[in-house]
């Protein structure tokens, strides 16, 4: 760790002057690898560029315990600086005092940085290490948590909210957190609960343990709460750094453009052996994404969740894009439950930063079986296009291979208001894959026949050449072009030129009425 700066030492010994018990604790964090409160925000932040709020604040609460405690801050660090140049306002929960519980003046003192925020139009970042609500308070406290919780909800659709989870955090304060736009779990000792472990009888009888039931493994693959996990706490500020600089300061404003020495109209020769001639046989999309995009680099979101479709953000031509790709190595890249709603947060986020979405389409169909019917797979699907449809930012579409039925429908096609829809010759189209459709088309023609195969080869053949190939959509409109895979990356950029400047207008109303 980086050497004590003197608000680190003054951060160690205000904390001991307020509280001689907290000496251990603090010794304890540090050795843990964990830093403290005011550490994590200097780590954070540009170089003496925090400006704090509300130092010297203390709790209320007349609890006998509590009245000879009274610590400055009441375990909240709380102001605004400056990240890579950028002014943004931040906090901090402070596990050496109370465990980082929330009080009535925690819970308030967060609420005055963010009410600050939504005025000030800047992004947040939180970082949150407490064990929800302080028990000793009361009412008085959950008061205060549910203002908190009224301005986060306030906030979110026109400021980005990031929250980094460096700690166990439970109760409320993992309410809190779950409103934000992005939640970046540590590996090593962030943990998320609803509850407190010691009350789920998993736990309690061993069957299980914390980490295994609030841990970063379970919260970015099962419950696909944590967008990324990090290695460290440095690691976790370089993930909520890289995730702001995709993104604008507001709602109203747009992203900042990051010019590569990557050029524009590159070549992207490596596309033209990417897809297997092989209709069934998978390949990894992205390396797709790789070679499209600005020097290669995509910042792929939630890679442990819903692994058959991929989110995240890249750049082309300088400009914030965000990619929905299906994965065509994973459940050959159907759509389920978790991929729809994984994409459709993912878009909807990107509508309200004013980003772009690029979409690759290789897609077979939604997938099949009792367990996505009776889970809701309808509901689930129709938030994917809902998602798509509601979305005025330039939406781009490049199908790659397969895109059938309902699914391609659902992946930003042009009757859902794609500005730009292209393929490359492999391309497919259609309803749904020859062999079902012939089965369908030709099933009393081909209880007749002598040589099922024979007539089911040819029938195949047949419906191949009449609906195989994306020329026959591109007659209808359906594509504006179909272009040679190495031809990519200059059609998308010739396409978001113009769509820079695109306005949508819209019939007033309140808001829709998404399936959730």
């Amino acid at each position: 760790m980086a050497k004590a700066s003197p608000s680190d030492n003054l951060d160690t010994l205000r904390q001991i002057a307020n509280n001689p018990g907290d000496r251990i604790s603090v010794q304890n964090l540090r050795k843990s690898g964990r830093m403290t409160a005011r550490e994590r925000v200097n780590a954070l932040l540009d170089s003496d560029s925090f400006v704090e709020i509300d130092a010297f604040i203390q709790h209320r609460s007349g609890d006998h315990n509590l009245h000879l405690h009274k610590p400055l801050g009441d375990g909240v660090v709380a102001g605004h600086g400056m990240l890579d140049g950028r002014r943004i306002v931040c906090f901090a929960q402070d596990y050496s005092i109370f465990e980082g519980t929330m009080g009535e003046m925690h819970a308030k003192k967060i609420s005055k940085i963010v009410e600050f925020a939504e005025k000030s139009m800047l992004p947040v970042i939180g970082i949150w290490d407490g064990d929800g609500q302080r028990a000793h308070e009361g009412v008085s406290s959950l008061g205060a948590t549910g203002e908190l919780l009224d301005i986060f909800a306030a906030c979110s659709g026109r400021i980005p909210i990031i929250s980094l989870i460096l700690g166990t955090v439970s109760g409320v304060s993992a309410l809190a957190a779950g409103l934000s736009d992005f939640v970046i779990l540590g590996s090593e000792h962030g943990q998320m609960f609803m509850r407190s472990p010691y009350f789920i009888p998993e736990v309690v009888s061993g069957e299980i343990d914390e980490e295994t039931l609030g841990g970063a493994e379970s919260h970015s693959s099962r419950s696909g709460i944590a967008c990324l996990v990090a290695d460290d706490e440095q690691d976790a500020i370089n993930i909520a750094a890289e995730i702001l600089g995709y993104l604008p300061d507001h709602t109203l404003a747009e992203p900042l453009n990051v010019k590569s020495g990557d050029e524009w109209n590159r070549s992207c020769k490596k596309l033209e052996d990417i897809v297997p001639s092989d209709s069934n046989k998978p390949y990894d999309m992205s390396e797709v994404i790789s070679e499209v995009v600005d020097e290669g680099r995509f910042m792929e979101l939630f890679p442990s969740y819903a692994e058959n479709i991929l989110i995240g953000f890249a750049r082309l031509d300088g400009q914030s894009i965000g990619i929905v790709a299906n994965q065509p190595k994973v459940l050959a890249g159907c759509l389920d439950i978790d991929s729809s709603v994984k994409a459709a947060r993912f878009i909807r986020t990107c509508d309200i930063f004013n980003i772009p979405v690029v979409t690759f389409v290789d897609v077979p169909g939604f997938l099949p079986g009792t367990v996505q019917e009776w889970g809701g797979i309808i509901r689930h699907g129709a938030k994917m296009l809902y998602a798509y449809a509601e979305a005025t930012i330039p939406k781009l579409t490049v199908v790659t291979r397969k895109a059938y039925g309902g699914a391609y429908l659902a992946m930003s096609c042009k009757h859902l208001g794609s500005d730009y829809n292209i393929s490359w010759p492999s391309g497919e189209l259609a309803v749904m894959g020859a062999d079902g459709a012939v089965n369908i088309i030709h099933r009393r023609e081909l209880e007749l026949s002598s040589d099922k195969s024979q007539t089911h080869s040819e029938l195949v053949s047949e419906y191949q050449d009449k609906f195989g190939d994306p020329y026959v959509a591109a007659k209808n409109g359906w594509l504006d072009d179909v272009i040679e895979p190495s031809e990519t990356r200059k059609k998308l950029i010739q396409a978001l030129r113009p769509l820079k400047s695109k306005r949508e207008w819209m019939p007033p109303k309140k808001h829709g009425n998404i399936p959730l």
